[in-house]
């Protein structure tokens, strides 16, 4: 049992999970995925699937360009009208407001792969961080403390409340030029497409794939993710530098939407486009203490310290050692824990042990010696806080 009974390796989840889905609300995105069946009535032709396929690309485009890349994480900068008809093509997309889809993803960096991630598949499974956690009734709202540098414009603002309005204005617009097929196949069946295509990276790319870089949470590159969302699937990339505009950090890696921009940079529309440092992306710089705290966390997570502690006591009972060790933990665990680093203590995985496991679990890091020894003094820590526990009054 891994460090079970020390506040030190606890994360509480102040709100208890629940994955009920309360009704009515996935109706409306159910009925868009039955709409795609009326194909069978009006047809399938050649200038509706192309259709399909140019609305997919842009909207995704829209949506990666537009909801993560700009609003999300404001990798580059624009107009304000070109802020304003960004956040309207990204909301054609039909995934609710610019605001509530930012605050969102905003939330998911900040508690990435802990119980407190919106959409973690670790903790809540497939199903649930495909797409259940949208219909959840406390994920409805927008959370616009999340967002106050997005909520100052009160455009930005009136598109969040009107968050299906783009997406009903192209639906009738494609209507009109290219009537019921290129309703059903060209907007309907592109709109489903995109909603499956954007999901798969919080269900998808949290578990398979590899990871480059260590970030603390399960991130992967995944190359046909990359394909299918025009350059989301390099999401290890991704976490490892969240304010870079282009996300396939290697020139092999595919990234659509990086090109787009780039386009659009040469013509003035976009501009300050952010860059990875490259000391990053050569993995050569040295983790945050957050990162690195986490990462620690994790791997001294691995280590059953109710069982270390018991094989401490029981190698150290009735020792003059172990009666010093269990006063200094009843007048102060700090000082227990300094002095258990002191001495050799048995049944506690050494530094060298800790690396190896490390090096078996994570990716290659100039600060892998941080992480051991952070890791090594958590579970010190845990074993003195089991010791004191012990000890008697």
């Amino acid at each position: 049992m891994a460090l079970n009974g020390t506040e030190i390796l606890r994360s509480r989840d102040p709100e208890e999970f629940h994955d009920d889905i309360i009704y009515p609300a996935p109706i409306p995105f159910l009925l868009v995925h039955v709409v795609c069946v009326a194909a069978i009535w009006t047809g399938v032709t050649v200038e509706a699937l192309v259709l399909c396929a140019v609305l997919y690309v842009v909207r995704m485009i829209a949506v990666t360009a537009g909801y993560h890349r700009y609003f999300s994480h404001r990798s580059f900068r624009t107009s304000r009208v070109g802020q304003f008809v960004l956040a309207w093509l990204a909301q054609s997309s039909a995934q609710r407001g610019v605001l509530w889809w930012a605050a969102k993803h905003r939330q998911h960096h900040k508690h990435s792969d802990t119980k407190l991630d919106v959409h973690s598949p670790r903790h809540h499974g497939f199903f649930y961080a495909h797409l259940g956690w949208i219909f959840a009734p406390k994920q409805g709202k927008t959370d616009l403390r999340a967002v106050p540098d997005l909520a100052k414009y009160p455009e930005l603002v009136w598109l969040d409340t009107h968050r299906y309005l783009p997406a009903v204005v192209l639906g009738a617009v494609v209507w009109l030029v290219a009537g019921w097929s290129g309703l059903v196949v060209g907007f309907f069946w592109s709109t489903v497409l995109l909603y499956h295509g954007t999901f798969a990276i919080n269900s998808l790319a949290h578990v398979h794939g590899t990871q480059r870089y260590v970030t603390g949470d399960d991130s992967r590159n995944n190359w046909w993710l990359a394909l299918i969302t025009m350059g989301e699937g390099w999401h290890n990339n991704h976490h490892a530098y969240m304010a870079s505009t282009r996300q396939g950090f290697r020139w092999w890696e595919i990234d659509v939407t990086y090109y787009a921009l780039k386009l659009l940079s040469w013509a003035g529309i976009v501009y300050d486009l952010n860059a990875p440092p490259r000391s990053l992306v050569r993995n050569e710089k040295e983790l945050s203490r957050g990162v690195v705290e986490k990462v620690a966390r994790h791997l001294a997570a691995t280590m059953a310290v109710e069982q270390i502690t018991a094989q401490v006591r029981e190698a150290w009972l009735n020792t003059p050692t172990f009666d010093e060790l269990r006063a200094r933990a009843q007048t102060a665990k700090a000082e227990a824990v300094a002095m258990l680093a002191d001495m050799h203590v048995p049944h506690v995985p050494t530094m060298e042990e800790l690396r190896t496991e490390a090096r078996q679990m994570f990716a290659s890091t100039p600060s892998l010696d941080d992480i051991v020894a952070r890791a090594r003094e958590i579970i010190l820590e845990a074993v003195a806080t089991e010791l004191l526990v012990a000890a008697p009054a």
